[in-house]
């Protein structure tokens, strides 16, 4: 368990702060502060540690394996009668507590990071002016227009701003003001421009009109998208709101049967899988022996059997998406290693047997 900690404080670090780059980059792009993007990489978390945990269970099983055949421990157990499949049988209680770590994350703690994760887009989403005051930089909200602020005062005004809207193929609206503010009441948001000049192109006359005004209000509600997809779905609920009401989830989530199955029945056998991918881990090892070469041959030969499993994963879903009844195969992967797992228990067995010696010639007489 140690190692395994190790493991996946490794590989959630690596992947989680790739993840966490690319958001921040977006985000303060966008014009979101430093701990709005905090809290969203937080609640990408769970999801996160539920990736990786197979493989860290897995890369603890394995280090485990080849320590105990590098120091001879496994032969000394061996020569003292312990079978494989006693020596494995702390890596089975092992895979199991990785199993229910992961079965709290896929049933309880994931659900809800996603939901409120999607609850936090949404709001970010509606916040407009998160997402213009952005200085220096020209934004391009909306396909068709582009803003631009030179400078925010700590007071909120903008200085020298530039808002060109080429959304109507008609006309191109194009505004200038040495001083803007951004107001908000319950309907829209409005820029009030200071001191500007609005020119207006007509494309089919080729006709260019201008007006300078000393204050004027522009509503740029319209120019953000804030028909964000406020729908539930599937992974957003947890696994007891799934049970409760099937035909009332499909309905609400607009899913199909399979997609139902898919996703409910995925969640489980994801657990099995940190079992399977412990033993996979633990057994590929015990087949080499001690070696003064290495166990690298093993090691490769188990990260192939993993793999191997995860490509029947992939295979099974276009089945169960078709139909649902066949969803029985979303624990084919699992059932596919938990016998590649007995099988080479049961071929290190054969290989430890101990074979009768050979009678000599003249020994029966």
């Amino acid at each position: 368990m140690v190692l395994f900690g190790f493991f996946a404080l490794v590989l959630v670090a690596v992947y989680w702060i790739n993840r966490a780059v690319l958001l921040f980059d977006r985000m303060i792009g966008d014009g979101h502060s430093t701990g709005v993007v905090v809290e969203l990489t937080v609640l990408t978390l769970p999801r996160v540690i539920a990736l990786i945990l197979p493989m860290a269970a897995f890369a603890g099983a394995a280090y485990v394996a080849n320590r105990m055949i590098g120091e001879s421990e496994l032969v000394v157990m061996q020569a003292s009668g312990f079978s494989p499949a006693r020596i494995a049988r702390p890596v089975l209680y092992y895979g199991l507590i990785v199993a229910v770590m992961m079965g709290a994350l896929e049933h309880f703690l994931v659900p809800a990071s996603t939901e409120r994760l999607r609850q936090r887009e949404t709001e970010l989403s509606s916040n407009i002016t998160a997402q213009l005051l952005s200085e220096g930089t020209f934004l391009h909200p909306t396909a068709g227009v582009t803003f631009f602020i030179r400078e925010i005062t700590p007071d909120g005004a903008l200085r020298d701003v530039f808002l060109s809207d080429r959304r109507d193929p008609d006309i191109t609206m194009t505004y200038t003001a040495a001083q803007a503010y951004l107001t908000r009441s319950d309907a829209s948001t409005r820029l009030v421009m200071i001191d500007g000049l609005s020119q207006g192109h007509l494309r089919a006359a080729d006709t260019l009109f201008t007006t300078h005004f000393s204050d004027f209000a522009y509503d740029i509600s319209a120019l953000i998208d804030t028909s964000a997809d406020t729908g539930s779905k599937l992974d957003f609920l947890t696994t007891a709101k799934l049970l409760r009401d099937p035909a009332a989830v499909m309905r609400a989530t607009g899913t199909s049967p399979g997609e139902y199955e898919a996703e409910l029945q995925g969640r489980f056998n994801k657990s099995l899988l940190c079992i399977v991918a412990a033993l996979i881990g633990f057994t590929t090892l015990m087949v080499g022996g001690f070696s003064r070469f290495g166990l690298w041959r093993q090691v490769i030969a188990a990260v192939g059997l993993l793999v191997a499993v995860k490509f029947i994963e992939g295979l099974i879903i276009d089945p169960v998406l078709r139909n649902a009844a066949l969803w029985p195969l979303v624990y084919l992967p699992s059932a596919t290693g938990l016998a590649i797992a007995v099988a080479l228990l049961w071929w290190v067995q054969r290989a430890r047997r101990p074979h009768a010696p050979a009678m000599r010639g003249g020994a029966a007489a």
